[in-house]
This record gives C-alpha cells, sequence and structure tokens, in this order.
C-alpha cells in the first residue's frame, strides 16, 4: 500500500513517464527529451529569489549557469525556509519564491487578496526527503509508524513510543542508547512536510533538535553516531546514511529515483517554485527565461549535480506550459 503522498501528486504525476521509459534506470541522468536552453536577446536585471532552504544550492546552481549566459544579470538569492516565500512574493521583494512544500490554503488566499488571482506554481525537481543516520549506524531500514514514534510526540500512527536504538531492534553497545534527533524549524516546508506525511500532522517531540538549514541538520547527525534527522536527499554527505523506508516491516525502499516515482519510497516530493503571473498577460523576460533555463536540459543537469532527481520531459512540457 502506498502512503497517501504517492497516491496524490507525485505517482501521478509521473505514472506516463514511466510508461514511457523515462530514463530513470541505473545513474541518474536527464531524459533525452529535454530540450537545451536557447538564448534570446536583451535578457538583463536583476531577480531576487526568496525562499526554501532546501531549494537553496540549486537556486545557487542555477543562478550561476544563468549568469554565465546572462552576464548583465544580478541574482540574489535568500533561503531561510519555504514560510518566507509567499510574503516575499506578495510584497514584491521577489520575484521568485522556491518551496519545499505546496503553498498553505492561507498563503494562497493572502495572495490573491492582494493581487486577484492565484500564484503560479512551477515543478522544478523531484526530491527523496531523506531520514538519515551516521553512516556507522547499522539500522537496515524503518517502517513510517516507526519513524512517527521516534519523531512525534502524539504518534498518530499507533506505534509505542521509541526512544532508544534497542526498540528498533539493534543490539550491544546500542541497546540503551537514546536516538538524538535533529530536524528543521517551524518556518521550513522540510519541517511542514515531514509533520504532514510522517507524523500524520501530529506534534514534534520536544527533543527534537531544530536546525536553521538542511546542511545544519546533517552535520549534527555526521557528528553523532546516535543521532537521527531529516532531510532533503541532495544534503547527503559522506558522513551519513538515508535509512531506507517502508510501510510494512521488512519491506524498506531506499531513496532511489525509481523508487521515488513509483511510489515505493514513501516520502518523496516535488521541489517547487512560485511566481506572480497575470493571467492572460505574459511573464517578464527576465522571470521567464530564468524559469525556462531551470526547466531545459542545463537546468535539470544542475538538479543531478546537487544530488536531487531531474523531472521527466513530460513533466517538463506541463509545466513550460504554464508560463506562456
Amino acid at each position: 500500500m502506498k502512503t497517501k503522498i504517492m497516491r496524490s501528486g507525485l505517482a501521478g504525476a509521473l505514472a506516463a513517464a514511466m510508461s514511457a521509459g523515462s530514463a530513470f534506470a541505473g545513474p541518474v541522468k536527464v531524459d533525452e527529451r529535454i530540450a537545451p536552453y536557447s538564448r534570446v536577446e536583451g535578457v538583463s536585471g536583476n531577480l531576487n529569489s526568496i525562499g526554501s532552504d532546501t531549494l537553496n544550492n540549486l537556486m545557487t546552481l542555477w543562478a550561476e549557469g544563468f549568469r554565465a549566459v546572462y552576464p548583465n544579470v544580478n541574482i540574489q538569492i535568500e533561503g531561510k525556509g519555504s514560510s518566507t516565500a509567499p510574503p516575499a512574493l506578495i510584497e514584491g521583494t521577489a520575484q521568485i519564491g522556491p518551496m519545499s512544500r505546496p503553498m498553505k490554503s492561507s498563503e494562497i488566499d493572502a495572495f490573491e487578496k492582494k493581487f486577484g488571482y492565484k500564484p503560479t506554481e512551477i515543478r522544478v525537481a523531484v526530491d527523496a526527503l531523506a531520514v538519515f543516520v551516521h553512516k556507522d549506524n547499522p539500522i537496515k531500514g524503518l517502517t513510517m509508524q516507526q519513524v512517527d514514534s521516534i519523531f512525534s510526540s502524539t504518534r498518530k500512527m499507533g506505534g509505542p513510543d521509541i526512544t532508544t536504538w534497542g526498540q528498533l531492534g539493534l543490539t550491544g553497545d546500542w541497546a540503551n542508547r537514546p536516538i538524538s534527533l535533529f530536524g528543521r524549524n517551524s518556518a521550513s516546508g522540510t519541517y511542514g512536510f515531514f509533520k504532514d506525511h510522517a507524523l500524520s500532522k501530529g506534534d514534534f517531540r520536544a527533543t527534537v533538535k531544530e536546525q536553521p538549514g538542511s546542511s545544519s541538520v546533517v552535520l549534527g547527525v555526521a557528528g553523532d553516531i546516535y543521532a537521527m534527522g531529516y532531510s532533503g536527499i541532495g544534503y547527503m554527505t559522506a558522513g551519513v546514511r538515508s535509512v531506507p523506508l517502508g510501510v510494512n516491516e521488512g519491506e524498506y525502499f531506499e531513496s532511489t529515483p525509481e523508487n521515488a516515482i513509483s511510489g515505493d519510497y514513501p516520502l518523496a516530493r516535488f521541489l517547487m517554485i512560485y511566481i506572480n503571473k497575470k493571467p492572460g498577460q505574459p511573464l517578464d523576460t527576465l522571470t521567464s527565461e530564468f524559469v525556462k533555463f531551470i526547466l531545459s536540459k542545463e537546468g535539470q543537469e544542475v538538479v543531478v549535480k546537487d544530488g536531487y532527481f531531474p523531472m521527466p520531459n513530460e513533466v517538463i512540457q506541463e509545466e513550460l506550459q504554464k508560463i506562456l
């Protein structure tokens, strides 16, 4: 049985790509059907991006690639959390609002109240939200109920209270060691996504050490052999490993592109950006070309470089239609 996130958005959106033989088998590579970026004349000016920390490195790499094509463009990037994106778009302090979760209805309503129309969501990459442990941790896998029991004080999935590694089956020196927990702060879209889908909208334990960024979570886990934390797969380092996850005991799935797309890996998600595009009106040239660059062959190669999963051509074409 697939978890609810996969029964909805991601699996359905990518099902056509799977049947069309999308290029995800073997090493991660960009769908060869995605067109390369074509330079146009007259692109210059300032572009501001405010939002997701998960997308911070991706936005920086996209900006570097875009500036290589357009030296007269200046791009400023601020990544303090997905919740900072909607206000920045509403106030006009940013043209791009990266988010690692969909906008909440209240955020969309606030935007619509200001402009009279909804913000435009552009999917830009696929992420397997990972549960990380230290590289030397021997845990073989976790069920989603166990993840809830570890991180949540409310345990809405009905599991027992889990505080030690011995309760997860580890023996010897591990048995009585408490699990040291790392997570994101409440401004983060990753925090919100994990709360919704891993904790069934339950409450986090007070003992979760909230971090201002994904890299801080991974750094904390890498420095503590008894630690566990969560962040986007793109932040994985040699000091940690991603724990295989599943719904059923003993049936665990690695955080691979294939498992994310098939729905077997239960914490897959789209990463996205939001823009302010008035219906029936063309998007300004600078923002439009930057979005086209992200959705180009070169832009999706950046996704692979940063450790995330590129989107198949079918999804790319859907997103490009949104900026016409």
